[in-house]
C-alpha cells in the first residue's frame, strides 16, 4: 500500500460496491479492472473508486477513493467520465485479474489493511465474471 498525501493508505485496485459490498477488483495497468467495474456497474454496483483505492478503519477495512480521482472512471477508448460513487464501504472480497483461475480454487484471503478477505482469481474478459463476482459476494467465499 502507498500513503497519499494526507496518509491514508492506497492500493493500485478498483473497487465497487455490491449490496453495500467492497470488491476490490486486483491486477496490472490493462488487465481488465475498470472493464469489469463498468459492466458490474451496469449490473447495480456502484464505483467506489478507480485505479487507486484509498483503505482507512481497521476489521473490516473501509475502501474509498482518494480525493483526486472521486466520482471518476476512466473508460477506456471513451475517457475519463464522472460517476456516482460511494465512499467508506467495508472490504468484502479482493478479485485477482492477474491469475489463471482454477476450476476449483482453495480458499485464499487478502490482507487488506488490518482485515483479511476472501480472495477469488477470474479471468475479467469471461462474459460470465460479473455474475461470478456477484454470486461470490452473496454467498461469500470460505477463507484459508
Amino acid at each position: 500500500m502507498t500513503p497519499t498525501r494526507a496518509g491514508t493508505p492506497t492500493i493500485h485496485a478498483t473497487a465497487v460496491s455490491i449490496r453495500g459490498q467492497g470488491v476490490l477488483l486486483l491486477g496490472p495497468p490493462g488487465s481488465g479492472k475498470s472493464d469489469l467495474a463498468l459492466r458490474l456497474i451496469d449490473r447495480g454496483a456502484v464505483l467506489i473508486a478507480d485505479d487507486r483505492v484509498a483503505v482507512s478503519g481497521g476489521d473490516p477495512a473501509l475502501l474509498s477513493a482518494p480525493a483526486a480521482i472521486a466520482g471518476r472512471m476512466e473508460v477506456r477508448g471513451v475517457g475519463l467520465l464522472p460517476m456516482p460513487h460511494a465512499d467508506g464501504v467495508p472490504a468484502r472480497l479482493a478479485v485477482d485479474l492477474s491469475a489463471a483461475p482454477d476450476r476449483l480454487p482453495l480458499p485464499a484471503t487478502l490482507q487488506v489493511g488490518e482485515a483479511r478477505v476472501p480472495l477469488l482469481r477470474l479471468a475479467p474478459f469471461e462474459a460470465s465474471a460479473p455474475i461470478k463476482v456477484e454470486l461470490a459476494v452473496a454467498h461469500g467465499l470460505p477463507s484459508d
